[in-house]
């Protein structure tokens, strides 16, 4: 594990997130919102409505940027989304995590709380000078977040399926060239 558990679940979520305005658009309903709220476990307030459906997607932009920023950039935007949602880091233990922070309430709504675990992860990647995992799809297709947790930082790619199609261009080419 390159980061502890909280953030490293909070680095994928953003990743994630950031990545679901591809073609196609991951998250266009409540359905789609729900599945990433449970799949990357958030706790607190949730209003099952359509704003704020709205005010998790309008953060698509703004986590594709600060992922993909150089470290100084990443620094200013952190510092900001905290101060916007007036952040005040505490530790909490709940359902079956041991102690980590939270920096806004449960009942503050979801998008500000995606706004801050992402901030608050950002701030130990930033600390530890780890930027370099964190990037952009190697796909010349496609400009996918990839978020590299693997030991020997060798994720190009943003998903599966960008990883699958490029090896298989490459078989191919190489099947041209000594065929």
């Amino acid at each position: 594990m390159v980061f502890a558990h909280d953030t490293e679940v909070s680095l994928l979520a953003a990743a994630t997130l950031a990545n679901t305005q591809d073609d196609p658009d991951e998250l266009e309903d409540l359905a789609q919102l729900d599945a990433f709220y449970e799949r990357f476990e958030y706790t607190g307030r949730r209003d099952h409505d359509r704003a704020e459906l709205d005010a998790v997607r309008a953060l698509r932009p703004m986590l594709r940027t600060l992922m993909t920023s150089d470290r100084d950039s990443a620094v200013g935007l952190v510092n900001a989304m905290l101060a916007e949602a007036g952040a005040v880091p505490r530790l909490v233990k709940h359902d079956r995590f041991d102690w980590h922070v939270h920096a806004v309430a449960p009942s503050a709504p979801l998008a500000t709380r995606i706004t801050v675990e992402t901030a608050m992860a950002m701030i130990d990647v930033i600390r530890a000078d780890e930027m370099s995992r964190l990037g952009v799809c190697a796909d010349d297709d496609c400009d996918g977040v990839v978020l590299d947790l693997s030991r020997n930082r060798s994720r190009r790619f943003c998903s599966t399926s960008c990883g699958n199609r490029n090896a298989v261009a490459a078989y191919r080419a190489r099947q041209a060239v000594g065929g």
